[in-house]
Formats: C-alpha cells, structure tokens, sequence
C-alpha cells in the first residue's frame, strides 16, 4: 500500500514530526497535505527542525537522506513523507 493510504504509517510520522521537533501538539493538527516547511505552515519549523526530522527517520526507519534537496522533497508534507517511506 502507497505510503499516503496507510494512515498508521502517516500517524508514526506526525509523532515522529512532534517528538523530535519538540512540539506541543496533537497528531490531529497536522495536516497530511499542508506543507511541513513554509510561512503557510502552521508548524513553525526550521532548518534545525529538518536535521532533527532527519535524524529521526535515521534512527526510526533506518534510512539516511543525506541530500538536502531530496530531503526537501521528502518532507514537504506527510503524504510526501510517506510515499517516500513507503512507495508502493
């Protein structure tokens, strides 16, 4: 199953996303569409927020992204996220 279908998989990332970027949300307030990093995000996060997102997804998923312009397009959005994590 697509990564952007398996809402289990799009709920570990949003607690990953608020764990490791310390935030005191709840998994419901974000969106899986809205984008993770930009002024319309309601998140507020940074580049120090990406490297945290990025160390995460190391440690969780045992998946490094080294390239900072695929980690771009990896967590422009949870469903991005997801997909990336698991394509089919």
């Amino acid at each position: 199953m697509k990564g952007s279908l398996d809402q289990k998989l799009k709920n570990e990332i949003k607690a990953l996303i608020i764990e490791s970027c310390e935030l005191d949300i709840e998994l419901s307030q974000i969106d899986d569409d809205c984008p993770l990093f930009s002024p319309k995000s309601d998140l507020g996060l940074d580049s120090i927020d990406a490297l945290q997102i990025s160390i995460a997804i190391q440690n969780t998923y045992g998946i490094a992204i080294r390239d900072s312009k695929q980690m771009r397009r990896v967590v422009k959005s949870v469903n991005t996220f997801a997909d990336f994590l698991q394509p089919e």
